[in-house]
């Protein structure tokens, strides 16, 4: 299994994952040209993609969806809420709404060799979802946008060999910083996003002898710093009552403004 960021944080999303044969995308938060360029560096383009799966429906998920699939005929899957925000969304502009497929918030489906689940989070949104995959025995994660955990959420994260997770804002620079109280308040509840303890807390507690790299992911543009995110989850992990260390496993920072690795499992 491989995967890629394209682009990842507050100004935009998009996240390969796949196999030898299968392709799939998630989110479509960015520029069409910036995701062909992102694909093009596994040599892949639009055409090669089986799906494309929507976590929900904020912009930075979605902006440039329309756009892509004017060009590019591959099937969407998202939930219920989030099809029906996506369709009630003018400024998408027109495309072929019957590439919309609905999915469970809690549902197991396949994309030819790979298992798909959908996991409901706690966000501010219409229906949004986390997924998990699964192929030839490797399992990994896309868990971002989430103001909270929970154990069910711990519970269907184990076994992971790969996470790209959220780590948005460090709370000393949001609660500072300029956004207005209201929007502050979005962010740190419970239907906001995951600061860089509370991301490295639930680390903690996914960490496994299988796990072989993480990607903090979604960090906020103006309110978290690359090197803060690192340091604070890396730190949480040391403190946590488990057998591992913050240096046991590969932590990098995945990029809003270029893509990342690719990551070979």
């Amino acid at each position: 299994m491989r995967m890629k960021s394209i682009a990842s944080g507050s100004s935009g999303n998009s996240i390969y994952v796949g196999t030898d044969d299968t392709h799939i995308l998630v989110d479509v938060g960015i520029s069409r040209k910036k995701i062909e360029n992102g694909l093009s560096e596994l040599d892949l383009c639009g055409d090669d993609l089986k799906a494309i799966l929507i976590t929900h429906e904020h912009s930075d998920h979605v902006s440039g969806l329309g756009v892509f699939l004017r060009k590019y005929c591959v099937p969407v899957y998202a939930t219920q809420g989030t099809v029906d925000a996506i369709n009630r969304m003018s400024n998408l502009g027109e495309f072929d709404r019957s590439l919309l497929h609905v999915i469970g918030n809690d549902e197991c489906f396949n994309i030819d060799d790979i298992e798909v689940s959908s996991i409901s989070i706690s966000h501010d949104a219409a229906d949004p979802v986390a997924y998990h995959f699964s192929s030839g025995g490797i399992q990994t994660a896309i868990l971002t946008d989430l103001g909270t955990y929970d154990d069910r959420i711990v519970e269907r994260m184990q076994g992971l060999s790969a996470i790209y997770l959220e780590a948005n804002h460090d709370i000393r620079m949001l609660e500072t910083g300029r956004y207005s109280y209201p929007l502050k308040q979005r962010i740190l509840g419970k239907r906001g996003h995951l600061s860089n303890e509370s991301s490295g807390r639930l680390l903690s507690e996914l960490l496994n002898n299988d796990m072989k790299h993480v990607f903090l992911s979604h960090l906020s543009r103006e309110n978290n710093l690359p090197e803060l995110a690192y340091e604070a989850v890396r730190l949480e992990i040391e403190l946590a009552d488990n057998e591992y260390r913050g240096d046991d496993f590969p932590i990098d920072i995945a990029r809003r403004d270029m893509p990342g690795m690719t990551l070979e499992l």
